[in-house]
């Protein structure tokens, strides 16, 4: 079966606005129109993918594994595409993915300054699978935090950064200046592996909603800051270790110098 990237365009606005009025605004086209795509796109699959109420659009399971499997392959296309316009017009560029809540704008600025014939992009990591966009083609650095995928990768040690507790602000915990492991043992966390959750967004919202505790690192926790949470410092809580990623068999000079510029600013911030 070929799929249609313009109905998987149409289901990932749908599953993003998880709503057809406000998804066939964004994309132009009305309503009905949009309804129908879907429809063709379950009916091509062999399965449904939304559930349909007066007031709101939910994922099965089956709808979240393709909201995940479609982001990844619209943007590996667009990022081929992209490649094929550049190498037409002779343009250098190097694309950086970073995780969220890492700031790697320092070390393009650094090395745009010594390369300034090279254009420099940056794309988002997914928090769930880190290393995607290295493998997709997306990008040709990451910068990461580990545990992820690391086959095939030449990984190199930035730094650590501690992990906070995040919880509602009206939780019995949130008046603490600080927390032990122990102090989380008889609280429900948020754990990926048993309610992996598609955004930082969402994971967030459940936390507020209260649906547990997350334990997150320091910069994802302060970079989605709001009110109605708060976060505490874990005091034996294992650190996360940050870092460089490449494919392991790219040696191009360009990608070299950026991984060189990159990890001596990196590691001094």
């Amino acid at each position: 079966m070929d799929l249609d990237l313009r109905k998987l365009r149409y289901f990932v606005a749908v599953a993003e606005h998880r709503h057809f009025g406000r998804a066939a605004q964004q994309l132009y086209i009305t309503q009905p129109v949009l309804s129908r795509q879907i429809k063709a796109l379950e009916q091509e699959l062999e399965c449904t993918l939304l559930v349909r109420t007066t007031r709101s659009v939910e994922l099965t399971a089956a709808g979240n594994q393709l909201y995940e499997e479609a982001q990844e392959l619209l943007a590996t296309v667009a990022s081929a595409v992209r490649r094929v316009h550049d190498s037409d017009q002779g343009v250098r560029r190097l694309v950086v993915a970073f995780s969220p809540g890492l700031h790697v704008a320092d070390a393009i600025r650094a090395f745009a300054s010594r390369h300034p014939e090279v254009e420099t992009d940056v794309v988002p990591a997914p928090w769930w699978q880190q290393d995607a966009p290295l493998r997709n083609g997306r990008a040709h650095v990451g910068y990461l935090r580990r545990q992820f995928d690391e086959s095939g990768l030449h990984v190199i040690p930035i730094g650590r950064e501690p992990r906070v507790a995040c919880m509602p602000a009206a939780h019995p915990l949130a008046s603490r200046r600080h927390l032990t492991s122990a102090d989380l043992d008889d609280q429900r966390l948020l754990d990926a592996p048993k309610r992996r959750t598609t955004s930082l967004e969402e994971k967030f919202e459940l936390i507020a909603s209260g649906h547990g505790i997350a334990l997150v690192p320091l910069a994802v926790a302060q970079s989605y800051s709001r009110p109605d949470l708060v976060h505490l410092p874990v005091t034996d809580a294992t650190e996360v270790e940050t870092c460089l990623a490449t494919a392991a068999d790219r040696h191009d000079r360009v990608l070299r110098d950026f991984v060189e510029t990159a990890t001596a600013t990196l590691r001094r911030a």
